[in-house]
């Protein structure tokens, strides 16, 4: 037997152990297996050069250059969907993707549907009381619990969507960009990975004035 991969595997199992604290896969051989094609197409490009980053040579690191593009793409994609909701219905983003969630995924209560958007509380009541003042939504009591509302989207609603649904729709393969199909597979596998790795920590509801401290001891790889 040849000893040396057994070791190999053993630290991968580790590796994957380590990253996985937050079950972001499950803790099974399929759990392993996802983990390691989500690491794939790093492990291919391991030995190229390293992309240049503004202020690299100053000593900026990578996950600045990371936070840094990742808020000026989400800058630049609401400028893009601002753009294509003018002459509409709708006064921001949030409400056409608000409405596309419950035209996709159907009747939630307010906090399902505020956690879907990933969104505070106070900001996502604001934003579902918009859209029922302008008819696009309404609600109803549950019938589990009269204290809770259920939200739906109303035919002008969805009339409302499939006004603007071509501008969406190219706003958001503006987005995109010119990005080759293998680039968007590639890049949609690194976001998903973050996704699964920020998520959880944003439904604990940390306070803010401890979020910071308390992730950071929680995951050995994250810089002090």
């Amino acid at each position: 037997m040849n000893y040396s991969v057994v070791k190999d595997v053993i630290r991968l199992l580790e590796e994957f152990d380590e990253e996985n604290k937050i079950n972001s896969y499950p803790s099974d051989v399929e759990g392993f297996k996802a983990w390691l094609c989500s690491k794939e197409p790093l492990t291919l490009n391991h030995d190229a050069n390293e992309p240049y980053w503004a202020g690299k040579e100053n000593g900026r690191s990578a996950e600045s250059a990371i936070s840094t593009s990742l808020v000026h793409l989400n800058r630049y994609a609401k400028s893009y969907s601002k753009s294509a909701i003018v002459d509409s219905d709708f006064a921001t983003q949030e409400d056409f993707i608000y409405l596309i969630n419950l035209k996709t995924f159907g009747a939630m209560t307010k906090m399902e549907l505020i956690k879907k958007n990933v969104h505070e509380k106070s900001v996502g009541m604001l934003i579902i009381h918009r859209l029922i003042n302008l008819g696009l939504v309404e609600q109803s009591d549950s019938d589990t619990d009269k204290r809770t509302k259920i939200i739906q989207i109303t035919s002008s609603g969805i009339a409302s969507l499939e006004n603007q649904m071509r501008k969406i729709r190219t706003a958001t393969n503006i987005v995109a960009g010119d990005l080759s199909y293998s680039e968007k597979m590639q890049l949609i596998r690194i976001l998903d990975k973050l996704e699964k790795f920020h998520h959880p920590i944003f439904t604990r509801n940390i306070d803010a004035k401890n979020l910071i401290e308390v992730i950071s001891k929680e995951y050995s790889f994250i810089k002090n």
